[in-house]
């Protein structure tokens, strides 16, 4: 039995093996992100100079002139070359060129195969042409009284448009996962079965990654909204 009287027992500090454990464990959630991160891109940047370099002239590279080997000097010739095959192929004549190349590998029954579905990829992750989503939008999914946040693409066009079994128009509508928004599903939505929202494709894509967190509102909320301080109309 206690009494106020009696001394507050002292609290167990850990010990000095705990502590160190804890500053080690701390020390490894702030180094291991960054680490990582500069171990990954100094691994590319080698693997590039080991493709790019040997292909390179001897005479003009910056080992000839300074003795030692910059890693990351292939990612520059790279980039360089990169650019003035892009700068040629805007031209008359780098269309011309790249039109009789394409036609010479859709004669080859494997090569074909291969090209076509690494162009399809390049064209989509890298053209600067490609609209991005029109609006954000909400579909019940997976099942009705679920909704979802979806971003509306397009309309539906060609043969999924006329062999499906739907009177109105479809909606391609791409349906993000969380935390990755960059995956997830293509649905083919009947026009009615979309609601369109009015808030920004960049605002639904925040709320998506953050899980609900982070909720788009254009008004204050610091603020009371004045609308509901007046009466209600009779």
């Amino acid at each position: 039995m206690t009494t106020p009287f009696d001394e507050e027992p002292q609290r167990h500090r850990p010990g000095l093996f705990a502590r160190l454990r804890s500053s080690f464990f701390t020390g490894i959630v702030v180094i291991a992100p960054v680490g990582l991160t500069i171990w990954l891109l100094w691994t590319v940047m080698g693997w590039v100079d080991s493709v790019v370099l040997p292909l390179v002239p001897h005479t003009i590279t910056p080992e000839q002139y300074i003795g030692i080997n910059l890693r990351g000097v292939g990612l520059i010739f790279f980039f360089l070359f990169t650019i003035v095959i892009g700068w040629i192929a805007k031209g008359i004549i780098g269309r011309s060129l790249i039109g009789f190349a394409e036609n010479l590998v859709q004669r080859m029954p494997v090569v074909r195969t291969i090209y076509s579905g690494i162009k399809q990829i390049s064209e989509t992750v890298f053209a600067q042409s490609e609209r991005s989503f029109e609006k954000a939008c909400l579909i019940q999914y997976p099942r009705r009284g679920i909704w979802a946040i979806g971003f509306i693409s397009t309309t539906a066009k060609g043969e999924v448009s006329e062999r499906t079994e739907t009177t109105g128009a479809l909606m391609s509508v791409f349906l993000p996962t969380t935390p990755n928004p960059t995956s997830g599903f293509l649905l083919f939505v009947p026009k009615e079965d979309v609601i369109e929202l009015e808030m920004s494709v960049e605002d639904a894509a925040k709320l998506v990654i953050s899980a609900g967190l982070v909720y788009p509102n254009a008004k204050d909320p610091s603020s009371p909204d004045p609308a509901a301080d007046l009466p209600p109309p009779e």
